[in-house]
């Protein structure tokens, strides 16, 4: 693996527009775990460092080193500008965060961090962001249980009306996306008998299909909301980071946490939806069938989550 890399690294780093340019290894790690679209994100990482320079110039910013290991689909790096201090995220293209910067305008920094910025460079995202300190992710510093309260209390903020006239698109299509994907990887999944049975294949994905439409109400959504993008901060204790906004039903919202708690997850899961709904004050059954739905849709890739929706399965 680190042969394949080197090259892209030496390239990136002898861009003359920034010297000393570096890659954080999620990023490069990201090669690997995205097969398909490896030679897509090749291209856009051996951009970068002209793309960073152009909104260095762009913001008049001070760009220092990124964090490191950083995340898979961005190149994130602390920058100061005019003695402020704050976070320069350049995003890989892909649907899932299509409107973060929509929003985090919409949350105006209840709950969330502030944007002060967004802007296009081609078809890359550009977002100047408030910067957290000490900027410690919530899943280090309290226990599991003290996290689902956390967590709670910012999905409660969080869950505000939809702008108007938004262009934030719906959890039915994100659903009805995944259901296509997670039909196609199951059968493909047939010739190594890795996978769930027939008819709680076709539960899970025809509840994706269906749950969204049976909203009582539709709210914006964070849908990547765990303990890990949620950071210490001092304007408020706890922010989040990292939303990739839709709009629709806010049961939806608590999966990607209780999904982030492997054990917890395979202890109990019906004790964690419980909890959980008790928290949010959502409708515990209907928490459970959204939980088995995404552990169904997740199961070809994480094998721990095929005996997680045996356990909730309707």
């Amino acid at each position: 693996m680190q042969v394949k890399r080197l090259p892209l690294e030496r390239a990136l780093r002898e861009d003359a527009a920034v010297p000393s340019f570096e890659l954080p290894h999620n990023l490069l790690w990201a090669l690997d775990d995205d097969e398909d679209a490896a030679p897509a994100r090749r291209a856009w990482m051996a951009k970068l460092p002209s793309i960073v320079a152009e909104l260095a110039r762009r913001w008049s910013l001070d760009v220092g080193r990124p964090f490191d290991p950083g995340g898979s689909s961005s190149w994130v790096a602390p920058v100061e500008r005019a003695g402020e201090r704050l976070v320069l995220k350049v995003g890989w293209p892909h649907f899932e965060a299509l409107h973060e910067a929509d929003g985090l305008r919409a949350w105006q920094g209840a709950g969330a961090v502030r944007l002060l910025d967004a802007d296009w460079v081609g078809d890359t995202r550009a977002l100047l962001i408030e910067r957290c300190e000490p900027g410690t992710a919530l899943s280090r510093l309290l226990a599991p249980r003290e996290q689902d309260e956390v967590v709670a209390r910012l999905l409660r903020r969080l869950w505000v009306d939809p702008p108007a006239n938004h262009r934030l698109r719906t959890l039915q299509s994100m659903c009805d996306a995944w259901a296509d994907g997670f039909e196609a990887r199951y059968a493909a999944a047939a010739a190594g008998g890795l996978r769930l049975d027939p008819g709680l294949a076709r539960a899970g994905a025809q509840l994706l299909r269906e749950l969204p439409a049976g909203a009582e109400r539709s709210v914006l959504l964070c849908t990547d909301l765990h303990a890990g993008n949620v950071l210490a901060a001092r304007r408020e204790p706890w922010l989040l980071i990292d939303p990739k906004p839709y709009v629709g039903d806010p049961a939806y919202d608590a999966l990607q946490h209780m999904l982030n708690c492997p054990p917890r997850l395979a202890a109990d899961p019906v004790g964690l939806v419980r909890r959980m709904a008790a928290l949010l004050d959502l409708d515990a059954e209907r928490l459970r069938r959204w939980l088995f739905a995404r552990a169904v849709q997740e199961s070809v890739g994480r094998p721990d989550l095929r005996d997680v929706a045996l356990a909730l399965a309707p």
